[in-house]
């Protein structure tokens, strides 16, 4: 067991992301208790060495508080709506908040949390989700000293690299925000290339192995091209994850008065795989937009 972990974690949202951090915490000797719509995900994490006590017990003697759900309104609802989580923490107790959101909502929940004494956490992640079963995350994370110092053991656990931007909330989501606008760009672009390679006769497989190996690589390309090569849109992220993130990135650009052009074009492409009813595929179904406007078939579509 790792010395100074806090005395319980308790882990809000257990999708891919949230039950890799979870499961590494089990992992690192953490007493560990995991919350979930999903009951199956609390009861899969239960199994592994997880705790299964209630929500409000596990509060009471948390140390710790990571909050993994999609976006900064089920965030702020789980902290501060009705029986919120905030009213239960103690004095002293981190709350390391993943999701995506603007960096002004993650200065807010900071203040509103001090209100109380409680410390917290602008600490978005990457790597996806193998990388969270593996404890290996990347963490964008900017508070104050005695937020980091609270959450040391946690990010020890979980993740491989710990990037300290600031010491207030705040430059945590706004570097996420640039990642994920990169991200959302790159797998768009990964599908272009490999829907338009079909278009000049050349099958996806060959694309991937050809580019992989060539200047025109990039992670996502290398990541999500087997999922298109494969015709296997099983969701690791999907493609409403980046009609939200690449919305977040476009508001925030537009605000800033910043021309965005290839954000916005990207954030369209996954806005028509959504309506188009691909919305919960993995986010490389983008492929299937750009397979329709050109008339081709994609491996794993009916001919």
């Amino acid at each position: 067991m790792q010395e100074n972990l806090p005395a319980e974690v308790c882990v809000f949202g257990l999708g891919s992301m949230g039950y890799g951090i979870a499961s590494s915490l089990v992992r690192a000797g953490c007493a560990t208790r995991g919350f979930d719509l999903d009951a199956n995900r609390e009861a899969d994490l239960q199994a592994e060495g997880g705790l299964a006590l209630e929500r409000d017990a596990a509060l009471a003697n948390a140390g710790a508080v990571v909050i993994v759900v999609v976006n900064a309104a089920q965030t702020e609802g789980l902290l501060f709506g009705e029986n919120g989580i905030a009213a239960h923490l103690r004095a002293g107790v981190v709350v390391i908040s993943c999701a995506t959101m603007p960096p002004d909502t993650a200065r807010a929940f900071e203040a509103r949390l001090a209100e109380t004494g409680v410390l917290y956490l602008d600490a978005p992640i990457s790597g996806g989700s193998a990388k969270a079963a593996k404890g290996q995350l990347t963490y964008m994370a900017a508070g104050r000293p005695e937020s980091f110092a609270a959450a040391q053991n946690v990010l020890d656990a979980t993740s491989e690299r710990v990037f300290k931007l600031g010491d207030a909330a705040g430059p945590g989501s706004a570097m996420k925000v640039v990642n994920q606008m990169l991200a959302g760009i790159h797998i768009a672009a990964a599908a272009e290339a490999m829907t338009f390679g079909i278009t000049q006769g050349i099958e996806p497989k060959t694309t991937l192995e050809v580019i992989s190996e060539c200047a025109g690589t990039s992670w996502m390309f290398e990541n999500r091209g087997p999922h298109i090569a494969e015709g296997d849109y099983t969701p690791h992220s999907a493609v409403d994850i980046f009609v939200k993130d690449l919305g977040i990135v476009c508001d925030i650009a537009h605000g800033a008065k910043f021309s965005a052009p290839v954000s916005a074009t990207a954030l369209q492409q996954f806005v028509a795989a959504s309506g188009a009813g691909f919305g919960r595929d993995d986010d490389s179904a983008v492929a299937k937009i750009y397979a329709r406007n050109a008339g081709v078939k994609l491996p794993g579509e009916e001919t």
